[in-house]
């Protein structure tokens, strides 16, 4: 049983909208899946990362390219990861070094030649902005010898936008400008690739030391932010001509309201969809009747457990999860 779970990045998702507050959703598929894929939004919690063993850490474009069936995946014993920085300061030296000796990963630093810049911004659309220097970025790399690729560089959010995100909610400000640094850079090299922000230079920003909403104290504790992408990558599939397919993808699982290019891949190639309606996002977007609409999690979980056994959900309720087939 090989099972995809997505949360998209940067549209105020209830769980996994904020930070590595859908580990514990991949952790409850882990049990009764072989494999669970799913991309760094999902597990990212700054310096904390609760992956379980056999989740697959997916970028983005990358599951998009996966699930349309151009490419498949093949998970290594490790990789050669290199992160890429503007300015190599204490705290990503540091978690370097702690990475290296906690996970066993083998890890290279490298200052970039130009910055990589990414602005933040949220609109009616939800969390997206604007990345410059990701191309030279990508020049600069492309000689060197790795298998994947971590990236931490500051993300450039007004102040008031981040206090008021920490102190009242809402759509996570950094998320999805990652994102579109994430596909413009993996796009480029072919590679896994996941960015994490580094601490920010104003003083109370920096110093932010108060309770907030518990989906977000991860990135309220942390100092480096990196070490979640360097788990994620550590063992992250790498595009491959041989390996897992599309069509060994049993199922995937998705938020409610949102539909994109991976739910459109999957109903092309008939895969089942499953939407759990208590994960509401900014969006209301409108998606094909015969994907299968759960309440929660919990709920999700048993049906792919009827999946995984070769039982018609409806034998096992009292009426039909859509319509009655009698």
């Amino acid at each position: 049983m090989n099972i995809v779970i997505i949360i998209p990045t940067g549209i105020g998702a209830k769980i996994g909208g904020h930070a590595g507050d859908a580990n514990p959703v991949v952790k409850l598929f882990s049990p009764i899946c072989d494999i669970v894929i799913t991309h760094p939004n999902v597990v990212n919690a700054s310096d904390i990362n609760e992956m379980p063993e056999n989740a697959w850490y997916v970028e983005g474009s990358i599951l998009n390219r996966f699930l349309n069936g151009s490419i498949k995946l093949k998970q290594p014993l490790s990789n050669r990861i290199l992160l890429v920085v503007n300015e190599i300061t204490n705290e990503l030296h540091n978690a370097v070094a702690a990475a290296r000796h906690t996970i066993g990963a083998r890890i290279d630093i490298l200052k970039l030649d130009h910055p990589l810049i990414m602005i933040g911004k949220i609109d009616e659309n939800g969390a997206s902005g604007e990345v410059c220097g990701w191309e030279e970025l990508v020049d600069q790399v492309w000689g060197e010898k790795f298998d994947a690729l971590a990236i931490a560089s500051p993300i450039q959010v007004s102040k008031e936008v981040s206090l008021n995100y920490f102190r009242h909610g809402g759509i996570n400000p950094w998320g999805g400008v990652e994102a579109k640094a994430s596909h413009f850079i993996a796009d480029a090299l072919l590679k896994p690739v996941a960015h994490a922000p580094t601490l920010d230079a104003d003083p109370e920003l920096r110093n932010f030391n108060e309770v907030v909403d518990p989906r977000m104290a991860a990135e309220v504790l942390s100092s480096a932010f990196v070490h979640c992408v360097f788990k994620g990558l550590h063992k992250a599939p790498r595009i491959s001509d041989k390996g897992l397919a599309y069509k060994d993808v049993d199922c995937m699982i998705t938020p409610h309201g949102c539909y994109g290019p991976p739910h459109k891949a999957c109903h092309d190639a008939g895969i089942p969809v499953i939407v759990v309606k208590e994960n509401t996002t900014c969006f209301n977007q409108s998606v094909p009747e015969d994907f299968i609409f759960v309440e929660n999690y919990l709920e999700a979980a048993g049906y792919v457990m009827a999946m995984k056994a070769g039982i018609d959900p409806i034998s096992v309720r009292g009426r039909a999860l859509n319509n009655d087939r009698l």
